[in-house]
This record gives structure tokens, sequence and C-alpha cells, in this order.
């Protein structure tokens, strides 16, 4: 009986002892950080926004069939040139001696044609009188037919030739600017390399791709406002080019888009410009738009977040992705929602779980 007493209190002890830890009271006790949160703003807007770059109307890249040494750069980049005006001239004399042999064999096989020619006509004579054979007289008017097809081989020989002398001599295909001179006298070409690049002036166009979500939306001949991220201009423009197939591209149709402007106004092929295309409401709530403060938003390796207060005011980071800047904000594509409360300062030493006391000032 004194045993049972003993381990009675035994158990008592432990369970007095362990009720008087001061471990659960680190959580309760936990020091709470003073925030200010706020509420995104939102905004509607009907439309489709993308990411292009300006391109000119046509693009030409220069090269030749003919190998040969450079014995001419008439342009540099920045030139302007007229169509037909001689860009590169590459050494021709090899093609030159080929044409002087074509001419040659030309003029013999002229002569054997006008002789074949002749000898018929004295055939038919005689054939008439009955003084040749039928057999004769097939055998000179197929002699006058094989001369009258060497006569138009030499002459389609020179015809290649002539054909082959043109590249040698290569020539803008369109008034245009250089933009790009990658060869220089004295060095090599090869069939195929890239020479020059010649862009067409006049009206410039946009390129830019459409994701497949936005393509029911999208058709060629609806306007668009281009702003430019270079100079800050803003210009419309007109969806004129609408790839029907999106294969091999990662689901995103090429899109291209003729601007208002020219080199003059400063807008530049290669520069980067947004887009935006206005689009019937859907109502659907997908056009719901949020803005937070750029404070807020936290900087972790690639990613972005904002720090949040749930129901038991704990922060919570959220990642969220990121879109255009406007002023001290900057838009929320994804990750956050309406009715999220946001602590505006992101500078404090805030984790996951913290509590923290909402300041009313």
């Amino acid at each position: 009986m004194k045993t049972l007493v003993r381990m009675v209190i035994g158990m008592t002890g432990v369970v007095w002892v362990s009720a008087c830890s001061p471990h659960p009271d680190k959580v309760t006790n936990q020091e709470k950080v003073t925030v200010k949160i706020y509420s995104p703003e939102t905004f509607t807007e009907d439309g489709i926004r993308l990411s292009g770059q300006v391109m000119a109307g046509k693009t030409a890249t220069i090269s030749t069939r003919i190998m040969g040494f450079v014995h001419q750069v008439s342009v540099k980049p920045g030139d302007r040139v007229k169509t037909g005006q001689l860009l590169i001239a590459i050494g021709n004399e090899d093609l030159l001696a080929k044409k002087a042999q074509a001419e040659a064999t030309i003029r013999e096989a002229e002569a054997a044609a006008r002789n074949a020619r002749r000898d018929l006509e004295r055939f038919k004579v005689l054939h008439a009188q009955k003084s040749v054979s039928d057999k004769e007289l097939e055998n000179v008017s197929l002699q006058s037919v094989s001369a009258d097809a060497r006569l138009q081989m030499a002459r389609q020989a020179l015809n290649e030739v002539n054909v082959n002398l043109s590249y040698t001599n290569i020539i803008a295909p369109f008034a245009g600017v250089v933009t790009r001179k990658m060869i220089d006298e004295g060095s090599m070409a090869n069939p195929g390399v890239p020479l020059l690049v010649l862009e067409q002036e006049g009206e410039l166009q946009v390129q830019a791709s459409v994701p497949e979500t936005y393509i029911p939306f999208v058709k060629t001949g609806d306007q668009a406002l281009v702003r430019l991220n270079a100079t800050e201009a803003t210009t419309t423009g007109v969806i004129t080019e609408l790839s029907p197939s999106a294969s091999g591209t990662g689901g995103q149709y090429l899109m291209k888009l003729s601007i208002r402007g020219k080199r003059e106004s400063g807008i530049q092929p290669g520069m980067f410009a947004h887009i935006f295309i206005g689009r019937e409401s859907q109502n659907d709530g997908n056009n719901l738009r949020l803005l937070i403060s750029k404070s807020s938003v936290v900087y972790r390796d690639q990613l972005t977040g904002v720090y949040t207060v749930n129901g038991h005011n704990q922060a919570i980071l959220k990642w969220i992705r990121l879109g255009s800047p406007k002023g001290d904000q900057v838009e929320v594509i994804s990750g956050l929602n309406a009715t999220d409360k946001i602590i505006s300062e992101a500078g404090m030493k805030l984790y996951n779980g913290i509590l923290v006391h909402i300041s009313q000032n």
C-alpha cells in the first residue's frame, strides 16, 4: 500500500513539473511587429497587352551565287541606295573568258547552221528533179536540224554565263538603307554567305507573338496602340499579318502590325515596343487588374512577392508575377487577389508566420 502511494505522488510530481515548463509561453508571448496594410487598387482594361519589336517593312540579306574576290564595296552602313544601284563588285575574269568562248561557239554554230540550210535547199531541188533519192534528202534534212540544235545550245550557254556574270555585280533590289556590311574589299565572297543587309525605307512594322489564349480576340485589320520603350512615343498600328499556325513556336502566333512612323521621326528598326489591342468587354472578371506599391515588393533571387496579413494576424509571403510599372505602382498579373491585405513596407524583418500588429495610423 505504501508503495502504491509513492508511485501516485511521483506521477503527480511529473505532471506538475511538465505543466510548469516555460516553453509553450514562447508561442503565446511571441513579439509582434507593427505594420501598415492596404488593399490593392483595381482597374479594368478591356484589351490585350503584348511586347514586340520594330522592323522594316522589307528586309533583304544580300549574298551572291559566285565565289570570287571582292573588288569593290560601294556602300557602308547608313547609306541610302536606289533600286538597281551597284552595291558590290566581285571579280569576274574567269566568267568573261567563258563568255568569249560561248560567243565564239555561237558564231561557229551559226555558220554551220547556214551551210546546212543551203545544202537542204539544193537537195530539195535535186529531189524534185529525181536526181537524189528520198534517203539522201532525209539525211541532209536531219543534218540541218542538228545544226540548228547546236546553235540553240550555244546560245543557251551564253545565257548561262550572262546570268552568272550578273551575280558578280550586286545591285540593290529596292530603295532602302544599308544597315549592315559583313565584307570588305579583297575578301573572298562565297555562295550564300551574307554580304550586306538592306532595309526598305518608308513605313515600319512591329512584329510580336500572340499567345493562343488571345487568338480569339485578334484579327487582321484591328487597330492597336504602340508605345516605344526607347522614346516613350506613342503611335497607332494596324494588324496586317497573323499566322494561322503556332506549330513549333510553343503556342505563339506571329503577328505583324503596320505602324505610322518613319526613321525621320525617331522610330528605328530594332526598338522594343508595348502593344495594346482593345477588345469588347467580356464581363467575366478576367479584365480586372491590380496595382500595388513598388515599396511592397520583395525580391528573392529571380522571384518577386509581397507580404500579406491573414485572418490570424500573421504575415504570409505570396509569390506574384509583375506587369508594367505605372509611376510608384506596378501591375500584378498573377498571384494576388483584390481582397488581400498587403503590408506596405517590405524592408522590415518579416518572415512567414510572424505575428503582426496592424497600425491604425
